[in-house]
Order: C-alpha cells, then structure tokens, then sequence
C-alpha cells in the first residue's frame, strides 16, 4: 500500500487523511502540523505516527508520497523539499499567493519526473465531469457560454480571511481552474467587478470584497461568467451550466436526498443544500485520492498538473488587476 505523508492536520488536512486511510491502496504513514493537537487528532483517527517535523516526514522510509495541506504560504517550500526528498506530492490549492514564488517552484522542480498534483478537487465531481464530457464530446455542439457559480453559506472566520489572499486567490480560484478545464483553451481577456455587500465593515478593513463576478473570454470567442459570493442563506451554491450551438448541460446543486414534498395545504418544499465544502464535494475528494494513488504507482498523468495551478493564479492576478483598474486586462499583461 502506498504510504503518504501528511503534512497539515487543519479541518482540509484531517479530511484528506480520512480518505487516505479509507482507501484500498493508500494509508496514512506519518503525519505532521505545527498544532499539535491537531496532529495527534489525526494520529488518532488513522494510526499513523506523529512526526516532529516536515523534514522527520520527508525521510520516513515508510512515507512513499506526501499531500500537502498546511498554511498556503508554506506550501511551495513543501513542494520543493519534498520533490529534492524524491517524494510525490499533492498539494492543496494554491500553491502560493505569488505568481512568482509559483514560478521559482517550478524553476526548482523543473527537471523531476515525480508526480506533482494540486488539489483542485472539483474536477472530480461527478457531476460538473459530466459537463465537461457533454462539452468534450460534442453533444452540446460548439461550447458558446460557460457559467460557473459558486456562493459559500457564510463567510469564513476573520483570522482565516486576513490570511487567504482575497476572494479572488482563495475563492473564486477554483473557478478558475473549472472554466479552463471546460473551456479547453486559455482565457485571454480578464474582466472583474467586486462588491461589499455581505460584510462591508469587514470587507472595508481588509481591503477585500465579498460579491464577486468576473467575464472572460479566449481567443476563440468562447465566454466564461463567475459568480461569487461570501454568503448564500439557503447553503453551499454549487452549479455550472455550460451551453453550446446543440443545448446545455448543467450541474445542478446536490441535497442529502432528492424527494420533493407537495399538498394541498403546503408549498412545495425540497431538502436544503448540502452545507459546506467537505460535504458537496465528498465523493470528489475521494477521487482526487484515487487519481494521485494512481498517478504515482501506475505512471499515469496527474488529473491536475503544476501548470494548472499556475494558470489558475495567472486569471486570479489578471481579476485582481482589472477589478483595481477598472478594465479588461488580457493574461500577457500579468505573464
């Protein structure tokens, strides 16, 4: 069974090593986190040792692989230390807030032949794979629209807004990588508004927003619309509607249950929306597991590469950019 390393035993980190020690090929071999509670929370629930260090984990003989879900701005260092380790890795999104720190990583890494996947789970939802496949396949036709909506149920705590980057980095960058996975092709031209809406004191403090939308479109003309939010009442807002010349395909929001209660003396009424992250995106999670156990002892492709993630963080800079100024920016401008 391959042995995994994980490095980061916070909410995401303590998930993913669930999933691990659940899979039939993967276990949990050492885990690491400054917290160490939490750590040995994780210790706990897997059985597997805790480590005193990052570097105690990289040279573990029986750590085969790591995944990586600590802060985000150690996540590069931990790439790199542990591909020189000859460690594969998964890395939870982003790789770092600096499209140049993104940039020296790769310099770093450049000539490694390990796997190296960034943990941009929603490709692997079943549901949003089934519209890239109508897409890919051609039974929409020539893809014209791409709409990617994404609303949390509340906003994250303050301590952890101070430190995400923004809406755009930390958010609204899953969309990113969604659009040019459905896309096909490289968005070109970059056009973002924000708003204050959901916390305006807050938001005011921070110098951030909290309602989000951004435009692009690729040299082709295709055209992608996101949609963000910090907050939506009803639960986890999760679809993406993609239409094209022959019709749509839509992957619509997930509840616990899918039974609709009707009378005479009642409105309509279906189940809530799954709540958060963790829940919408569970069989996601385990795929991506799958994907990355796959990718290290059968050679196969990462469902995700290093690339992604740069390019995802090249639209986040090119968002960040046009909502200062106010105007479309095209990706050159950024690099």
């Amino acid at each position: 069974m391959l042995g995994i390393g994980v490095l980061g035993c916070g909410r995401i980190g303590a998930m993913h090593a669930a999933n691990i020690a659940a899979h039939p090929r993967a276990r949990v071999a050492a885990v690491y986190d400054i917290n160490v509670a939490a750590a040995q929370a994780v210790s706990r629930a897997t059985g597997a040792p805790v480590m005193t260090s990052a570097a105690e984990v990289l040279a573990a003989p029986d750590v085969d692989a790591v995944l990586i879900a600590t802060a985000t701005d150690t996540h590069a260092d931990l790439l790199e230390r542990a591909i020189a380790a000859g460690r594969p890795v998964l890395c939870e999104k982003p790789i770092d807030l600096s499209l140049a720190r993104v940039d020296r990583c790769a310099a770093t890494i450049a000539n490694t032949t390990l796997p190296v996947q960034i943990g941009f789970v929603r490709r692997f939802d079943p549901g949003h794979r089934a519209v890239f496949e109508a897409v890919h396949d051609g039974t929409i036709g020539d893809l014209h629209q791409l709409v990617i909506t994404s609303r949390d149920p509340g906003l994250p705590p303050e301590a952890y807004l101070e430190k995400s980057g923004g809406i755009l980095r930390d958010m609204t960058i899953h969309d990113f990588d969604m659009a040019r996975y459905i896309l096909g092709e490289e968005p070109t031209r970059v056009f973002a508004v924000g708003s204050r809406l959901v916390a305006p004191a807050l938001m005011d403090a921070l110098g951030d927003e909290d309602t989000i939308t951004v435009v692009m479109t690729t040299d082709t003309g295709r055209q992608a619309i996101l949609i963000n939010s910090r907050e939506a009442t009803y639960g986890y807002d999760q679809r993406v509607e993609a239409f094209g010349s022959l019709g749509m395909a839509v992957s619509e929001n997930r509840r616990p249950h899918h039974m609709v209660l009707s009378g005479s003396t009642f409105t309509e009424h279906a189940a809530p929306l799954l709540n958060f992250f963790i829940e919408r995106y569970r069989e996601a999670f385990d795929a991506e597991i799958d994907a990355f156990v796959d990718a290290v002892e059968n050679g196969s492709p990462v469902a995700v590469s290093y690339h992604d993630g740069r390019q995802a963080l090249l639209l986040a800079e090119a968002a960040l950019k046009s909502l200062k100024e106010g105007r479309i920016v095209t990706t050159d401008e950024i690099g």
